[in-house]
């Protein structure tokens, strides 16, 4: 690494020490002692971080990037770069004062990022993630070739998409509930102070630590998408770049998008605003807590400019005509209000599902990232008929259908598997003599569609006043008796027998 990164990895510990000591430590101790300590855990870190950087290093071998470091415990990474995600070089605000940038690496299953390389020149960071891409895209037989030149030094070779304009930015996250419910609670401080009418240094303190808290999330936002762009890099990945105090440059190859979610917020709509997420894997999904991943595509932006970049991302799949159909009507008795909301529909591409009152969401699962799928039922669902499909990725979300007819569940179950295969490729075929006798079939078997008995209720999804033509819409866009027919080792997902 390079010589200065003691110092910014020191001065980032640091910082977080400085914070965790509160305003009560300030009061109790006095400013001279305080600064004593502060400067006897900044020398500490220091040299903790010194011997840190003597005893870090990387190299490539063959389609291996190795990491070595530690001095009590040492620790060696192997890390196979066909299974890398996604790059990221990032440059914190003190980064961008000394000409140096991190490089993070997300691969697959990743809950963190797996390989922070901080810090290292611009030149070098951006040369050798571009070795690394370059690497995981090829096969092992490929000859090697000459690492590219920083993407930061032929902008004119990328293509660009989008560029998100830093008002719009900022009045969006004006529109959220932190920020918008912050005067009232600044008000109800002042009438606290004013009736008790005591004003200490403490209860300042901590009430404008408390104010800082609640805008946190909107300010962090907006620092993090300043300037936001997207772009196609010559090698057609896209290319994302955004960020004020700490600037990101990510390149994304297309085919490690798992999912791609659009939001549309209560606040947001009466301007006709949304956002959008890549979801890729490796990177913590939002059950983590973790806000700081870089899962952006849109940060803000109207209909028409979401419609363009699905289309970029996904080709073939038109937000526009994402038709879904609704629950049974009986699904109500478990969704009194937000029923009208959710939805579930096939394309030739994508899994698509919608949920969401007063928050809308809607998500995009292309087949061939689809990694399982599950049919889940809860007593009150049994009660009810009723049953939920998961179309889970890798990349930590999920494509749901909430509360289908069993039947329909397990059509839904059904399709999605085939789907998935078809998307992948053909699988190999067993040799004469080698299939499972349990799902051998001979001339005059039944169907691979979802069967159904007296009082079943249809598989085909229902649609109400208003929806979409069945035929072309949701998941009746291909209804059962005109889907593909289902290998035969997919007699699992014609559903359980009915009494």
């Amino acid at each position: 690494m390079h010589p200065l990164s003691p110092l910014l990895n020191g001065a980032k510990s640091i910082a977080v020490i400085v914070a965790a000591l509160s305003w009560q430590t300030l009061s109790e101790v006095g400013v001279g002692r305080f600064a004593l300590v502060v400067t006897v855990i900044a020398v500490g870190v220091v040299i903790f971080s010194v011997v840190g950087w003597l005893n870090t290093g990387y190299h490539i071998v063959g389609r291996e990037l190795r990491i070595s470091e530690g001095l009590v415990w040492r620790r060696n990474r192997a890390i196979p770069l066909d299974r890398l995600q996604a790059v990221e070089l990032r440059r914190p605000l003190l980064a961008q004062l000394t000409g140096l940038a991190e490089l993070r690496l997300e691969v697959v299953g990743g809950g963190k990022t797996e390989a922070p390389l901080a810090y290292l020149t611009v030149r070098e960071a951006a040369a050798l993630r571009e070795r690394l891409l370059a690497l995981a895209g090829r096969t092992p037989g490929e000859t090697d070739r000459a690492a590219a030149e920083p993407a930061a030094g032929a902008p004119a070779l990328e293509r660009p998409l989008l560029r998100v304009g830093n008002r719009d930015l900022v009045i969006s996250q004006l529109l959220t509930p932190q920020a918008l419910l912050l005067p009232v609670g600044i008000a109800f401080v002042m009438m606290q102070f004013v009736l008790e009418g005591s004003w200490t240094f403490v209860g300042i303190a901590s009430t404008v630590t408390a104010m800082a808290g609640v805008l946190l999330q909107p300010v962090r936002r907006v620092l993090q998408d300043w300037d936001f762009r997207l772009a196609r890099d010559p090698d057609g990945r896209l290319a994302v770049r955004h960020g004020l105090l700490e600037t990101r440059s990510q390149i994304v190859p297309l085919n490690r998008v798992q999912s791609i979610g659009v939001t549309w917020p209560l606040f947001w709509r009466a301007k006709g605003w949304l956002h959008m997420r890549l979801d890729i894997a490796g990177y913590a999904g939002p059950q983590s807590g973790n806000d700081k991943h870089s899962d952006r595509l849109l940060p803000v932006g109207v209909f028409a400019t979401a419609r363009a970049l699905a289309w970029e991302v996904l080709p073939g799949v038109d937000l526009a005509a994402l038709a879904t159909a609704p629950p049974p009507a009986r699904a109500r008795w478990l969704n009194p209000i937000a029923l009208r909301s959710m939805g579930a529909g096939l394309t030739d591409e994508v899994f698509v599902s919608r949920s969401g009152l007063l928050t809308r969401e809607l998500t995009m699962v292309p087949y061939a990232r689809l990694q399982s799928v599950r049919v889940i039922q809860g007593p009150l669902q049994r009660l009810l008929g009723l049953a939920t499909v998961y179309g889970d990725t890798a990349g930590g979300r999920s494509g749901v259908a909430r509360d289908r007819d069993v039947a329909e569940a397990w059509w839904l179950a059904e399709q999605l598997s085939v789907r998935a295969r078809h998307a992948r490729g053909p699988a190999p075929q067993p040799t004469a003599g080698t299939a499972d006798p349990a799902t051998r079939t001979t001339a005059g078997t039944a169907d691979p569609a979802p069967r159904t008995t007296a009082g079943t209720a249809d598989p085909a999804p229902r649609t109400t006043a208003g929806a979409a033509d069945p035929a072309t819409a949701g998941p009746a866009a291909t209804a059962p008796d005109r889907a593909a027919p289902a290998p035969e080792d997919d007699s699992y997902w014609r559903g359980p027998t009915q009494p």
